[in-house]
């Protein structure tokens, strides 16, 4: 075999392979191209809501950082909040700016004011936000995507299954109780 064949051998055994690898990794099922194994539904959620502080609503800093919502990361590896919205029906809420939730990890975004830290956050805000009674709040990426919602209250009394966001595959819908707290726990 002459040096030339040789080479352009070896190129088509390289182009061969190069090709066989891609269609190979293209096939792999999601747990073996490196997804959490046997997670579904929403890597980040909304776990638990104190949409009512406790004692009396005298927006008082103190009463302001005991209305919160947490946040948990389920998947193993940091996920990048940056620009993600957490936001009630009227469009309220909050928008993270440069935070990352590590995996397997929960943040508590609070009301009031306060110094941020890796696990509690603060919107800085003098009223009550979230609604005594009943709402919704809406989990959204830095696309516009949902991610996960969360319900208390009267009006938004849907039981069992899905509710009423079609993309909202775990059929967890929470109402609110004598503590005016929601949990997922």
């Amino acid at each position: 075999m002459s040096a030339s064949s040789s080479l352009v051998s070896r190129r088509l055994l390289a182009a061969t392979l190069a090709a066989g690898a891609v269609i190979g990794a293209a096939a792999l099922p999601a747990s073996a191209a490196g997804a959490d194994r046997g997670h579904r539904g929403p890597k980040v959620e909304i776990t638990a809501v104190q949409y009512d502080a406790p004692g009396r609503d005298d927006r008082s800093n103190r009463s302001l950082n005991r209305e919160w919502v947490e946040l948990t990361n389920n998947a193993r590896h940091a996920v990048n909040l940056d620009g993600w919205r957490l936001q009630d029906t009227h469009g309220r809420g909050y928008t993270f700016d440069h935070y990352r939730l590590a995996g397997r990890a929960t943040v508590r975004i609070h009301t009031g004011v306060g110094r941020d830290t890796r696990t509690d956050l603060y919107q800085d805000r003098r009223n009550h936000l979230w609604d005594n009674r009943y709402g919704t709040l809406t989990l959204r990426n830095d696309r516009g995507r949902f991610i996960d919602d969360e319900s208390w209250g009267g009006r938004h009394s849907h039981h069992g299954g899905k509710h009423h966001h079609n993309h909202h595959q775990g059929g967890k819908h929470h109402h609110g109780d004598r503590n005016h707290h929601t949990s997922r726990h």
